[in-house]
């Protein structure tokens, strides 16, 4: 195939950077490449230092958007066409960026409504009612609520003491932040669950950490993948053509067939880039093994 002809990606990283490796990794991964030129060129700007973004919005921290708006600005400057923000929480601030960023900015969870709105598969049926697993924020902020609203779709959330256990699978000192993705995949599951005896036909992954533990096969019901959405977004952008799959790379990955490590399967975590079953990654701050 050819190169893009010089368009660049820009990754607004760092929210949080393990999410900003998996989407870098997920743009790679759908690129339909056959050596190295064929790629599109990639530039990140992974500042974790960006100020939280829930805590501003509860008056308990710094404003995140200059920070952000910085950032853009950094990458814009050294090439890039198009910006992606590997954090669902951080679009609450969109329309902010986006008016401060010279160049467009992908809306995760516009380019989610559209690709559910196609179905899974030609022909397949859309998913009338959707289960949400998310940071509080961007749940109370209904923005995967209004941009499904208007492909007819209707967002199922957790009950309260549930999107607790969400919360604590993300930045709790055993969650995913922390390094400990055991304990977070077991709350998770339960959440999903959770949310699928509550009617959901499908369930989002809206928190871009999640992916990183949950595995295929793990869900009863698809689950799409928001940072596998936004990566092939990206590229159609650049590409000028849709790599294939959109949604559909999403929407497989939450089915039973076919689950890792089940037989026959063709899946494995290295094959994924998933980390390992059980244990923190090195360096990690929580231990591993540890009950939920």
């Amino acid at each position: 195939m050819e190169s893009s002809g010089g368009k660049t990606i820009g990754i607004l990283g760092g929210m949080g950077p393990e999410a900003t490796v998996d989407l870098f990794a997920k743009i790679v991964r759908a690129t339909p490449a056959r050596v190295d030129q064929d790629h599109v060129r990639v530039v990140i700007d992974s500042n974790p230092k960006i100020p939280d973004r829930t805590a501003y919005l509860r008056g308990q921290g710094p404003d995140p958007v200059p920070a952000m708006v910085a950032g853009i600005h950094n990458l814009v400057r050294i090439g890039a066409d198009l910006i992606l923000i590997p954090c669902n929480t951080a679009h609450v601030y969109y329309d902010r960026l986006q008016a401060a960023s010279p160049v467009p900015i992908l809306h995760i969870m516009r380019e989610v409504a559209r690709v559910l709105a196609a179905g899974r598969d030609e022909g397949a049926p859309v998913p009338r009612r959707v289960g949400l697993l998310a940071t509080e924020l961007t749940v109370e902020s209904g923005l995967y609520h209004r941009s499904l609203a208007e492909v007819g779709i209707e967002v199922i959330v957790p009950e309260p003491d549930v999107q607790e256990l969400v919360t604590k699978s993300i930045f709790g000192p055993e969650g995913i932040k922390a390094g400990c993705y055991a304990p977070s995949r077991s709350r998770l599951l339960a959440a999903g669950h959770h949310l699928v005896e509550r009617g959901a036909q499908a369930l989002i992954a809206g928190c871009t950490e999640l992916p990183i533990v949950l595995r295929p096969g793990a869900s009863p019901v698809p689950r799409t993948d928001p940072a596998e959405i936004l990566a092939r977004a990206a590229l159609r952008e650049v590409l000028g053509v849709d790599t294939g799959g959109g949604g559909a790379a999403g929407w497989r990955e939450g089915t039973d067939a076919g689950a890792a490590g089940s037989p026959g399967s063709t899946d494995s975590s290295l094959r994924n880039g998933l980390p390992p079953e059980t244990g923190p990654r090195p360096g990690a701050r929580g231990r591993a093994g540890e009950a939920s």
